[in-house]
């Protein structure tokens, strides 16, 4: 069931945990250390033996880190964050808004001359070094160490044991030999001898397993190597995946052996500097094997869905449908009563995903914010921060489930009773943004930064913005967070059918509201027209009603009420059937018609 996520550092214990951490780099003779919050796998969420960032500083955002000086002790977070940071972490750490403020000038200012900058190898990748000695000064140096955190650290958890399991055929829609064998193709075509891959998913995906070493994330704790023969070596802890039984393909191995293996190797060898840990190209490149540097070879082919994964997406998606209606239409019921607070309305939710019994897991801690707290982009309620959802304020909830057949990430904001005119026009602009989006049609080749103006223009026109990206990739039954597609003014990956993003647009008013709509969509063929160039829109994936009191209808263009009324019609459509009795009522008025808004509005709809 639902808990509220407490970081593992109270402002109380930052301060002796940073004076052990200075201890260390002093007997160390290392004047600055570097604490990121990713993990050996760079991936957004880490298991409790890896959260050293959280463990140090109190800070539990997905994305951030540290730098710890014998002076300062800079967190480093993105506008998504800026709020939470201030509210987490002791006074003894310095929040720095970054990208603005980036690591290597950051440390070139804060330190001294000659000064050794430690960092663990297995923590970072190539790309993220590389940046960072390119800014340092010319007699700054930057030292792998073993992690400094660790020493220190006397009580961390055990590594994650959690047991491997296959993913159906039907789910999958390849055989994982067919996978095997058609990256061994690419290596081959590309001259090369083995592909190092480090990334959980790309695993996950390429083996057709599943697994739970991660919060909320259906994977394993492995590493690969990926030989241009189709045969694999994994690395992890044999006894995970005792349960699959053998696989002649496939060469199950310790931890340890891990090093040893790639200095065996014979090139070229295929290493993503984004996102493979520094030391693997050491050991490689120790050993004398050659490195080609290309990308994991899974994440495109994992990234554009098949048939199979697309019709189980859509499908997750009707289930979970199905959860968010009832929940919409309950929290409509109780929460004018008062007294309904973040926590118990979060907890709700996930019960009502369970009533299906396909839900395996919630895809990442439920974003649960009721007015000023809903401003805050990526907040998590905890025992502390619990407040009531108030008459005349916004809520924002912003969630999602893994099912077998897929995974979801929904965001929609309700208010309380009768809604502000600002209140209206902020929501309105914010779903012009969404309804711009979903309808575009695009040329094949354009990447998410030639979208992701469409969904902020209409806030741009009141001078208003938001700092997060428009849209994530989603896996099917994996990260609900997946590369390498994004609608971002940073992404240059060209967009291709099968891929999912999300697209959520939003507005935050700090210590007022919060805003933000998301529906998950798939880029997918458009239909031929014009002068027949070739070109692309979106399927949308997620059907649950809009907040209608919160739509300003005259602030709308005629094509953009035809956008909802279609959209509403076909929630209608799909969810006909199965929606309870009791939120029947509820759902006939979520979906009419916006023309007939004001002749049909019962239960403050």
């Amino acid at each position: 069931m639902f808990q509220s996520f407490d970081a593992p550092t109270s402002p109380d214990q930052g301060p002796p945990r940073l004076a052990k951490l200075r201890e260390e780099m002093k007997r160390t003779g290392i004047d600055a250390f570097l604490v990121p919050k990713s993990d050996r796998f760079q991936g957004e969420y880490v298991a409790p033996a890896d959260e050293r960032l959280a463990w140090l500083t109190g800070f539990t955002g997905s994305a951030g880190f540290a730098i710890v000086t014998p002076e300062i002790a800079g967190v480093f977070v993105d506008g998504r964050y800026r709020l939470q940071v201030r509210a987490q972490v002791a006074d003894v750490f310095t929040p720095v808004d970054w990208p603005e403020t980036k690591p290597g000038p950051w440390m070139s200012e804060n330190l001294g001359a000659a000064a050794v900058i430690g960092f663990d190898p297995w923590l970072h990748t190539m790309d993220e070094i590389a940046a960072i000695r390119k800014a340092l000064g010319s007699d700054q140096t930057l030292a792998a160490t073993d992690n400094l955190i660790d020493r220190v650290w006397e009580d961390r958890p055990a590594p994650p044991q959690g047991a491997a399991r296959a993913h159906p055929i039907e789910f999958a829609g390849e055989r994982s030999g067919d996978k095997r064998d058609r990256m061994a193709k690419a290596l081959q075509d590309a001259g090369q001898k083995a592909a190092v891959i480090t990334l959980p998913d790309s695993i996950c995906w390429l083996l057709n397993i599943r697994g739970s070493d991660f919060p909320r994330n259906p994977v394993v704790h492995a590493f690969a190597i990926l030989h241009d023969s189709g045969r694999v070596s994994l690395f992890s802890d044999p006894a995970k995946f005792e349960a699959l039984g053998p696989d002649p393909n496939i060469d199950l191995l310790p931890w340890g052996a891990f090093s040893d293996a790639l200095s065996k190797l014979d090139g070229p060898v295929r290493v993503d500097r984004k996102t493979a840990p520094v030391a693997v190209s050491d050991v490689l490149e120790q050993a004398g094997v050659t490195v080609h540097w290309n990308d994991d070879p899974c994440i495109l082919p994992k990234a554009c869905k098949n048939e199979a994964e697309l019709q189980g997406m859509r499908d997750a998606h009707l289930t979970d449908a199905v959860a968010m209606v009832e929940f919409l239409a309950w929290l409509d019921r109780e929460a004018p009563k008062g007294g309904l607070t973040e926590i118990a309305a979060a907890t709700k939710l996930e019960e009502l995903r369970r009533v299906s019994n396909g839900l395996q897991d919630i895809s990442f801690e439920t974003i649960s914010g009721a007015g000023p707290n809903g401003a805050i982009i990526h907040y998590r309620v905890t025992e502390d921060t619990n407040r009531a959802i108030q008459p005349g304020e916004l809520y924002l909830v912003d969630s999602g489930g893994q099912y077998l057949n897929g995974t979801t990430d929904i965001t929609r904001t309700i208010v309380v009773g009768q809604p502000t005119e600002e209140q209206r026009d902020c929501y309105t602009r914010v779903l012009q943004g969404m309804i711009a989006l979903s309808a575009t049609r695009f040329p094949k080749g354009l990447a998410g930064r030639d979208l992701d103006a469409l969904a902020r223009a209409a806030l741009w026109r009141a001078g208003f913005d938001y700092d997060h990206g428009t849209g994530h990739g989603v896996g099917a039954y994996l990260s609900v967070h997946e590369g390498p597609q994004r609608i971002s003014r940073v992404s240059d990956e060209p967009l291709q059918p099968g891929m999912i993003v999300s697209n959520e647009p939003g507005y935050y008013r700090p210590g007022a509201f919060g805003i933000r709509i998301e529906n998950l969509i798939v880029v997918q063929e458009a239909a031929e027209m014009g002068d027949g160039r070739r070109q692309y829109d979106f399927e949308t994936l997620t059907y649950v009603p809009l907040d209608r009191r919160l739509i300003d209808t005259e602030q709308l263009a005629p094509w953009e009420v035809d956008w909802l009324d279609r959209y509403h019609d076909d929630v209608r459509q799909r969810l006909s059937g199965r929606i309870s009795v009791e939120a029947q009522s509820w759902f006939d008025a979520a979906t009419a018609p916006l023309r007939l808004q004001d002749r049909y509005s019962p239960s403050g709809m």
